[in-house]
């Protein structure tokens, strides 16, 4: 029999509560998991944007002057 290789801190028991938890989540918890994870990601990708524009900016108008 193979056994099971785990990354760093996790062991069978750890990947037995996972499976668990998903097995036993209900559609709308389920659901409500996803719009979540993809709310914070959005939120995520605006805050590093707004803070990358300004640079991305400068390096846009630095390349065109340069380009001329």
């Amino acid at each position: 029999m193979t056994q099971n290789k785990f990354p760093p801190g996790w062991d069978e028991g750890r990947v037995q509560k996972v499976i668990d938890y998903y097995e036993n989540q209900t559609e709308d918890e389920a659901v409500a998991e996803d719009e979540a994870a993809s709310q914070n990601e959005f939120g995520m990708l605006i805050e590093a944007l707004m803070e990358l524009g300004p640079a991305v900016c400068e390096w846009i108008l630095e390349s065109l002057v340069d380009s001329q």
